[in-house]
């Protein structure tokens, strides 16, 4: 995928309309997608560029993700001197005013727009569906991804599944219930394991395919509550690993190593070229940076640091930690531990800091793919899934065997005996508990843990119960398991309101 990213880049922003809310500015939507699309490489092309807007600084080179990660409870400020947008997501003080809402709001719509484009290019073709259809497929997967970001983070928000030919005919659109706009993405999604190929050339995973689409959907009802659906397709993904080609890494290491590109366990990654940069925050990836050590040689900004309890709550038996943590760094030359670094004395993350791959000094705009979707978590939701429907099993245990089996082997070639297989006998609420667990600490610093936590309704658990890694006591179960919309957004169409509780 690489080697087209330099394409990405050029094109990216000519295919995106601004958001929903002021196309008035930017009224790129009055173009015709037949002027566009004239031929199915037209199309790919175009989809390249909606990939392309999920490669920004926005979303997943920094601003999203950072949101992400700093309103769980696995990651915390460490300098305090950062602008006061990131401390208001971690403390559960933000307001409708928030930067980082107001800056990566947009972006995803732009990603929205750019595939309806495509789509709309693409059905606007005289070409068998058996040829075209896949071309939409793809155009559907990216739209529904954004979806399920969008209304996971907002709620009830503006779904637009249409190419937007007069940017005035959504100057004033409305937002739609949760259930409708989940009804659109599930709807995408089979449309997309449906038409989807199995692998494409290479076997990128920066481009969508059935098993991506469907370990999507996995996760869709998972988030739903629809457990036997949940199961169901992710059992379906693990029945047919070997035609999709995927398999869980031997050396956990391997997987956030920039320079090994993608993986076997890779189900969809988010693609960046390092050194690289275009109009608009294209392919800029600040993450390394946000998590290194300030101060350090590898410089960083030490912004979002874990706090001690999540690195000593962590069994130091457990390879995965070593992998997810710096707990020294190379300061002048010197190793220094934790305690000596210069801004916050706690071990940052390691995961996108260790090997950025080509990279700048301080490892901003890296050759990462990172990791949006991977086979490991088909088994956890497999194991979660049956665990709901079945209650404790020995299918299940397998899943979480497997994961733990790999974290027993190390990259010097020894095999430990920990993390140990899972034991028998466990009631239903315990192993639902051991599957979070398991979650935690597989994904850590991932971005999956806030979509963990808002889905169980863990937030006064995790935030304010006595075992707490992270002690929010401003965390408002009646208000902040959504963000806000942005009030920049509201002041021009008013028709998005009314505004999320307690903002």
């Amino acid at each position: 995928m690489k080697n087209i990213i330099y394409k990405i880049l050029i094109i990216t922003f000519l295919l995106g309309t601004s958001s929903c809310v002021d196309l008035n500015e930017s009224p790129v939507g009055l173009l015709a997608p037949e002027s566009l699309f004239k031929t199915p490489r037209d199309v790919e092309i175009g989809l390249f560029g909606a990939y392309g807007w999920i490669a920004t600084e926005r979303l997943y080179g920094r601003q999203f993700v950072s949101a992400l990660m700093l309103r769980s409870d696995m990651v915390d400020i460490g300098d305090r001197g950062t602008p006061a947008e990131r401390q208001q997501v971690n403390d559960f003080n933000m307001d409708a005013g928030n930067g980082m809402v107001r800056l990566f709001w947009p972006y995803w719509y732009e990603v929205i727009s750019a595939a309806n484009a495509a789509i709309a290019g693409a059905e606007g073709l005289s070409i068998p569906e058996n040829e075209i259809n896949p071309l939409i497929a793809e155009g559907r997967f990216i739209r529904a991804f954004s979806y399920y970001h969008l209304v996971r983070i907002f709620g009830e928000i503006p779904y637009i599944d249409y190419f937007i030919r007069d940017p005035q005919a959504v100057a004033d659109i409305s937002k739609i219930s949760v259930d409708e706009v989940y009804k659109g993405i599930i709807a995408d999604l089979k449309f997309a394991k449906e038409w989807l190929p199995d692998k494409y050339p290479s076997d990128i995973k920066s481009r969508a395919t059935k098993g991506t689409a469907a370990s999507y959907l996995s996760s869709v009802y998972l988030t739903r509550g629809q457990f036997p659906d949940a199961y169901t397709e992710a059992k379906w993904v693990i029945d047919n690993k070997d035609l999709f080609g995927y398999a869980l890494e031997s050396d956990y290491q391997e997987l956030f190593r920039a320079t090994n590109g993608d993986r076997p366990e890779h189900i969809l990654t988010i693609d960046f070229l390092g050194l690289q940069t275009g109009t608009g925050t294209a392919n800029s990836d600040l993450m390394a940076p946000m998590t290194g050590v300030r101060g350090a040689d590898h410089q960083g900004w030490s912004v979002s640091v874990p706090s001690m309890k999540v690195f000593n709550s962590w069994d130091d038996r457990d390879y995965r930690k070593w992998v997810s943590f710096d707990d020294s760094t190379l300061v002048k030359g010197i190793m220094v531990p934790y305690t000596q670094f210069d801004n916050t004395q706690r071990p940052h993350i390691a995961k996108i800091t260790r090997f950025p791959g080509n990279a700048s000094g301080d490892g901003r705009e890296s050759d990462h793919n990172y990791s949006a979707f991977r086979y490991a978590e088909v088994l956890l939701i497999a194991a979660e899934a049956s665990v709901e429907v079945k209650g404790p099993n020995t299918e299940a245990e397998d899943y979480i065997n497997q994961i733990r089996k790999r974290a027993r082997n190390r990259n010097d070639g020894t095999i430990a005996n920990f993390p140990e297989d899972v034991q028998s006998g466990l009631n239903k609420e315990q192993f639902i508990n051991l599957v979070l667990e398991e979650r935690r600490l597989e994904l850590a610093f991932e971005y999956k843990r806030w979509y963990d936590i808002k889905r169980r309704k863990l937030g006064d658990e995790v935030f304010k119960g006595p075992n707490a890694f992270e002690s929010q006591p401003n965390f408002d179960s009646s208000r902040d398991y959504l963000m806000p919309i942005p009030a920049t957004e509201l002041a021009i169409n008013p028709n998005l309101g009314p505004q999320n509780p307690g903002y």
